[in-house]
Formats: C-alpha cells, structure tokens, sequence
C-alpha cells in the first residue's frame, strides 16, 4: 500500500524542480535573508563632460595667446603696408623692367593696375605671419621666465663650488634675458617656419617648375622628403642667431634708454617707429656679412658649387671681393629692415596695448 509524500517532501521537491542547476539553486535558497541582495537596487554610473567652450574661452584669454595674435597681426600689416615695395624690389634684383624705383612703380601700375604691386603678397603672408607671431610671442615668454628665474636666483644664495683655494660663484646676473630670449625667439621661429620659407622661395624663383602651393608642396615632398623642406637650415640658424639676439636687445635698450633720458614711462607711436627702425639697422649691420654667406651657399648649391660650411663661404667672398664684399647690398638691405622693423614694433606695441592692457594683462 503506497504512502502518499508528505507536505515537507513535496515542497523540497517543487522547490527543487524549479531552479536549473537543481540542488546548488536550493542550497542558495538556504541564504539568510540579510544577505539577500535587493533586486529593486538601482546603480548609476555617470561623469561630468568638461566644458570645451570655456576651456577654449580661457585659454584665448590668456596672455601668451594675445602676445601671439599680436605679432600675427603686426607682422600681417606690416607685409601689407610694405607689399609695393617689396615687389618693386624684387623686380630691380632680379632685372626686370627699369632700373629706377619711380620708372618701375609706373611700369607696374601699367601693366597689372594698383593690385599688382600687391601680387605674390598673399605667399608672404602665408610665411610672415606665423613667423611674427612665434617670433615676437617666444620673446615674451622667455624673457619673462629669464627675468622670473633672475629675480629668484638672487633672492636665495648662489651656487658656490670651491676647488681647493678657489671658489667659483654661479651666478645669473651677468645674463640677459633680453640677449637670451631674442636668441630663442630667432632660432624657434626658425625652426617652425623654414619650410615655408622654401616654399615661399620656390614659387618666387622657380614660377613655371612650381605653378602652386599645393604642387610645390607635392614635388619638394617626392624629391627629397621632410628633409627638403629644411633645405639651408644650418646657415639660416647661423646667420638668424646674432640677428635675432642684437635685434632684440638693441630694440629694449634703446627704448629703456629713451625713456629713462626723457622720464617717459612708455613710447609714443612715432617713437616706437623710429626706434625699431634703429633696432632693425644696427642688427642688420652687424650680422650683414652671415647674411652674405648665407646667400653665397644658397646660390652655390643651386649652381653645384656650394662652399663646404660658413667659414669657407665667408672666405671665398673675401677672396673674390675684398672685406667690402662682406657688405654688398647692405644699402638696399637696411631699405627694406628699417621701415620693416619700425612698422612691425608699432603695430606690435599698439596691439599689446588693446589686447593686454585694456584686459588687466599689463
């Protein structure tokens, strides 16, 4: 006679049956019931996106950002003002129409209008305007870090080395952070924006091999690679160097020495002219000869024959033309730096004033 289950073995039972894993669901059934997890338990996993507009807003509003939109746009008004002359300049180096600056201004104006004493300006701004605003940005900030790391280094005691009797002091006075950061601004700007001065000389010189930018660009990349672009880049660092360094330097001491004699605190914009003007000649004059090397190497690797290195460039010249020959063309050369240079302070300075000093950077 069977016996029918009890309640207890059928409800094991049922509870059984209805898990998957049979005996390991029951055991769990088993937990306490502390240990239960609620199902109703919701989790939420969320992170806040920065806000890209106002990083960008702070970072526009900084003052290295407006030093360099600065010099971007005195270097752009600059070229634009200069443009005539330039063209004009070039089409007497290069001998083409007359040989006098009045004779080649009408020449022009007859044969392409007014706009063709502008023509080529849109390569050049295409190459001055990152230049000026590396170059005259770079200057800023590190002669601003220079200053900043004097003013330190002579708040706390030097370095002092002493080798038996003798004491050596390191000491950071006897720099100056002008000197330095005029050196820098030269060698960065160099280094950015070479290649677009080879492009510039390209399309420039060699009109029918290189029609456009973006064919010029194409055909230097599959003759030489990267490498082609920084094609003269150690003479140009050699002869940018002193340049860049005496520019700079003699632009704040004779803008310091001025004010300290007429007790101005700053230039008035006729003053700011002739004072980059000054700047510009003095530069340009003591680093002319480089600037002769320079060319002569160019034109020596164009031609096949181009001198080993600097020194030998320079001898060559020597040799050929005398010590006169360091400054051949220096006239023309300081024609063009001067009017450049003054131009480009003073467009400079009065846009630091409207971007910096009216937003409390100055």
């Amino acid at each position: 006679m069977s016996q029918k289950p009890s309640s207890h073995s059928q409800s094991l039972k049922k509870r059984s049956s209805t898990g998957v894993f049979g005996d390991v669901l029951y055991g769990s059934m088993m937990f306490p019931k502390e240990l239960e997890i609620d199902k109703e338990t919701n989790f939420e996993l969320g992170f806040q996106v920065p806000d890209l507009g106002c990083m960008v807003k702070d970072f526009l509003k900084t003052r290295e950002v407006r030093e360099f939109v600065s010099g971007a746009l005195a270097g752009a008004m600059t070229k634009a003002i200069l443009a005539p002359l330039e063209t004009i300049r070039t089409r007497m180096v290069v001998g083409v129409g007359s040989k006098h600056i009045a004779g080649s201004f009408i020449e022009v104006i007859e044969q392409q209008g007014w706009q063709g004493l502008w023509a080529g300006n849109a390569i050049n701004m295409l190459r001055i305007i990152p230049t000026q605003a590396i170059e005259l940005g770079t200057f800023e900030c590190v002669k601003r870090a220079m200053t900043s790391a004097q003013e330190k280094w002579n708040q706390t005691e030097c370095p002092r080395v002493q080798i038996g009797p003798v004491g050596l002091n390191f000491s950071l006075s006897w720099i100056s952070p002008v000197a330095v950061a005029g050196a820098a601004a030269g060698i960065v700007s160099t280094l950015v924006c070479h290649p677009l001065e080879v492009l510039k000389d390209r399309l420039t010189i060699s009109r029918e091999v290189y029609p456009s930018l973006s064919i010029a660009i194409s055909k230097i990349y599959k003759d030489g690679g990267i490498g082609a672009f920084y094609a003269g880049i150690s003479p140009t660092l050699i002869g940018m160097l002193p340049y860049s360094t005496c520019y700079y330097f003699m632009y704040e001491k004779l803008k310091k020495s001025y004010c300290q004699s007429k007790n101005k605190k700053s230039l008035s914009r006729p003053e700011m002219l002739l004072v980059g003007a000054l700047a510009g000649f003095t530069a340009s004059t003591i680093s002319f000869p480089l600037e002769v090397a320079r060319k002569r190497l160019m034109v020596g690797a164009l031609e096949g024959k181009c001198p080993p290195h600097m020194a030998a460039a320079l001898s060559e010249v020597i040799k050929e033309k005398g010590l006169m020959g360091l400054y051949r063309g220096w006239g023309a050369s300081c024609l063009k730096v001067m009017p450049s240079s003054g131009i480009t302070w003073m467009f400079y300075e009065a846009w630091k004033d409207i971007l910096l000093v009216g937003k409390g950077h100055l």
